[in-house]
C-alpha cells in the first residue's frame, strides 16, 4: 500500500478527481477510478467529468473506516 501524501483533510481541494482520491487513500489510480464507479461512493458528475466533493469524501471515509486519514 502506498502512503498518503496528505496528513490532514485541510490540505485537500474542494473537489477531488480519481488521481487525488487515489493519492489520499494511498492506492493506485486504477483503484481510485474503480472506487469512484462503485455504488454509494459520493461522486458529482459534471458533463463527462466525475469529481468527489471534499466534505462528502470525508464523510465517506469516516463511515467506511471509522477514522480520519
Amino acid at each position: 500500500m502506498k502512503e498518503s501524501i496528505y496528513k490532514s483533510y485541510d490540505e485537500l481541494p474542494l473537489f477531488l478527481n480519481a488521481g487525488l482520491v487515489a493519492k489520499v487513500l494511498g492506492v493506485s489510480i486504477s483503484t481510485g477510478y474503480e472506487l469512484m464507479h462503485e455504488k454509494g461512493f459520493p461522486v458529482l458528475k459534471i458533463g463527462s467529468r466525475i469529481v468527489v466533493p471534499k466534505e462528502k469524501f470525508i464523510t465517506w471515509v469516516e463511515q467506511n473506516t471509522g477514522g480520519a486519514i
